[in-house]
């Protein structure tokens, strides 16, 4: 009989399915109430699950929350699901959700996350199984702000510094994946969860393998040992052939994400306006993303996307004028003896970005602005650069979401430790618009104020808003289920199917 058994789990061994995929850099920290990098949210997504979030065609769809309902303006009310369990076994319930709420609006949790609870009033639960959220005013995210991922109560409430926590590195969650595997620089490994409230997901195994070198990256997704794999522009249109065609499906879409150049306000260098403005003419948005792109991406014109009730259709972004560029600059005070001279900084994992960096450097030099370019690892960048404002201008991109917030980025509060708005951007009419948009539950007025705020921060150019690019993905065709969707290709993962 031990035999039988012992057989029967070789057997189901055997048949494990695997989704192999790639990641470039290593994830920060995988709680979700600190991560703010792109590769921590790429693995925590898998191990937790928020209240509500969206389905594929953008719409609120339940998860952890069993149903919502406002009551006025300012009261809403979450029932939620009874047969949650953590990945340790232990129940879900309102506790959690009170934990989480309670952590994030802690003075010892740095993080930009917070800023979305200011209008929260009070959080309680009705019973184990019901919470009840109280608003200081109308709010016009109060319900996407719990997209929030919850945390354990059970497990963190006696933790004396959630920043510095081995939860941080070692996650317990109630999502559709339990991570197995976690060190730095080192493949990441996930494993179905059996015990998964949305039932389990059909693929048995995530391996993510790190894979810093883009090049690198492609090479192992051609020779057909990833399963999904982002393509580039040029790898699109000059490095595949019919071979990888007939391994993978390709699916194409404008990215919720944008790249820009931003300026650090509290450098002397650029609290000029004219030399912001001078620096926005030099650049030529075009050549930048025929170069970059080959007609895979489009010009950024300012801070929140297209298909967005906050995008502005009457804004465009300035055309290249090195004459009025030069003209500016010498009314700040430079000129050939004197140039104006400055440092961009990036992350060199990322291959766009250094070839951007080059094309701006080049140029900027028409203008007779010199550039000098720094590329660091991505963990150093953000850790030693970006967050301590210790940079000149950087280039970076943002990925946003469908409910586009503008405090985190562009409010000055949000220029704090730990904050979004890292170039200390301020304007008092920003401050004042952004304001009365979190008070507007009329999308109509809502999207009025935000054109607003989009015209005002373009004009003001604390970023210098350069591309989008579109986000290409290949899929092995082997895998079924595969849909596209405007959150993204790998919105149901959980019902794709291995052979």
């Amino acid at each position: 009989m031990k035999f039988v058994i012992l057989l029967f789990s070789f057997l189901i061994y055997l048949q494990a399915s695997t989704l192999h995929l790639s990641i470039s850099s290593n994830p920060s920290k995988l709680n979700p109430l600190i991560s703010t990098d792109s590769a921590s949210s790429t693995i925590s997504q898998w191990i937790f699950n928020s209240l509500i979030t969206y389905d594929k065609d953008a719409n609120i769809k339940l998860e952890l929350a069993k149903s919502y309902k406002f009551l006025d303006d300012t009261t809403l009310i979450f029932e939620l699901r009874d047969d949650v369990k953590w990945s340790d076994g232990e129940k879900f319930s309102a506790k959690d959700v009170i934990f989480t709420y309670e952590s994030i609006i802690s003075p010892k949790l740095f993080t930009p996350y917070a800023n979305s609870f200011k209008f929260v009033k009070s959080v309680k639960a009705l019973n184990p199984y019901m919470i009840e959220v109280k608003y200081k005013e109308p709010y016009f995210k109060a319900l996407e702000i719990w997209m929030l991922d919850i945390i354990p109560e059970h497990i963190l409430k006696d933790e004396k510094d959630l920043m510095t926590s081995k939860f941080n590195q070692n996650p317990i969650g109630t999502g559709e994946y339990i991570l197995k595997k976690f060190q730095v620089s080192q493949d990441i490994e996930l494993v179905a969860n059996d015990e998964h409230f949305l039932n389990r997901p059909k693929i048995d195994k995530l391996v993510y393998h790190f894979i810093p070198d883009a090049s690198t990256q492609f090479l192992t997704l051609k020779s057909n040992k990833l399963d999904v794999g982002s393509l580039s522009p040029l790898q699109i249109d000059r490095q595949i052939d019919k071979n990888f065609k007939n391994s993978f499906n390709i699916f194409e879409d404008i990215s919720n994400g944008y790249t820009y150049l931003g300026f650090n306000l509290k450098n002397p260098k650029f609290k000029n306006p004219k030399v912001r403005k001078a620096l926005s003419l030099a650049i030529d948005r075009k050549e930048l993303v025929d170069i970059l792109f080959f007609g895979h991406g489009q010009i950024c014109n300012g801070p929140f996307m297209p298909r967005t009730f906050a995008y502005n259709e009457a804004i465009k972004s300035p055309k290249q004028d090195i004459l009025k560029a030069k003209q500016l600059l010498k009314e700040a005070g430079y000129d050939d003896k004197n140039p104006f001279t400055f440092e961009i900084v990036t992350n060199s994992n990322n291959p766009t970005r250094m070839y951007a960096v080059e094309i701006l450097q080049h140029q900027f030099k028409k203008a007779g602005v010199i550039v000098k370019i720094r590329a660091m690892e991505w963990q150093a960048f953000l850790n030693t650069v970006v967050m301590p404002r210790n940079f000149e201008a950087v280039v970076l991109g943002w990925s946003l979401s469908l409910m586009p917030d503008a405090r985190s980025i562009w409010h000055s509060k949000s220029s704090v430790k730990g904050g979004f708005n890292f170039v200390s951007y301020a304007n008092d009419q920003v401050d004042a618009l952004i304001e009365e948009a979190e008070k507007s539950v009329d999308r109509a007025k809502l999207s009025k104020i935000y054109k607003k705020i989009f015209q005002i921060i373009v004009e003001d150019n604390p970023y210098l808003f350069l591309y989008i690019p579109n986000s290409i993905t290949a899929v092995n065709k082997n895998i079924k289920n595969v849909t596209p969707s405007i959150i993204g290709v790998m919105h149901n993962v959980k019902d794709w199917i291995k052979p």
